[in-house]
């Protein structure tokens, strides 16, 4: 069976929880968001995935998601990667869609961007950069990262522009499967947070 790669945003924290943008500032988990980490390991830990032991393991470098694979287990076999940070939101770091919307009423960042921050273009790259890796593995690979970078990496590796991934929202803590049907990339699962239940 071709590669797949395995999703796991990280658990929640004060920001996500209120809607805010959190790109590059270092926001640590919550409570919840520690919990839902331990819970997500717990699931990984067994069938049908039992610890995936022979995975490859990546984590962005920011501590909610390092925080979140290590609670969930893999922190001894992840690697940092700086392909996996968040997209760098610039001048609207730390605002809620609601706010950034106020000043430009029919804004969507998978269209419009983001002023002063990272260009559509160059989180593109890097979701691409993730994919080749992911697809050039002998083995099913898991990465622990954030929100938009994730659902970058879903559209792209479905072979679609950025803008697809408005439609496939993720929530903390979920757990996302990219796959393979009939030969071509697929999903097989999405923002599934069964195990917060």
């Amino acid at each position: 069976m071709p590669p797949r790669i395995l999703l796991a945003r990280h658990g929640q924290t004060r920001w996500s929880l209120s809607g805010k943008h959190t790109g590059r500032t270092d926001i640590p988990l919550l409570d919840e968001g520690r919990r839902g980490a331990k819970l997500l390991g717990e699931r990984l830990h067994h069938g049908p995935w039992a610890g995936l032991p022979d995975a490859e393991v990546r984590t962005s470098p920011l501590s909610r998601a390092k925080e979140t694979c290590e609670l969930a287990g893999f922190g001894d076999r992840a690697r940092e990667w700086d392909a996996l940070l968040e997209w760098d939101y610039g001048a609207y770091e730390g605002m809620t869609p609601a706010e950034i919307k106020a000043a430009r009423p029919d804004w969507l960042i998978w269209r419009d961007g983001v002023p002063e921050g990272e260009s559509i273009a160059s989180i593109a790259a890097r979701a691409d950069e993730v994919v080749a890796w992911a697809r050039s593995a002998d083995r099913d690979v898991l990465v622990f990262a954030h929100g938009h970078i994730l659902r970058t990496l879903g559209a792209r590796w479905l072979g679609h522009d950025v803008s697809f991934a408005a439609r496939i929202r993720l929530d903390p803590t979920s757990l996302s499967v990219l796959g393979w049907a009939y030969g071509e990339p697929a999903i097989e699962r999405w923002n599934d947070t069964g195990h917060l239940d």
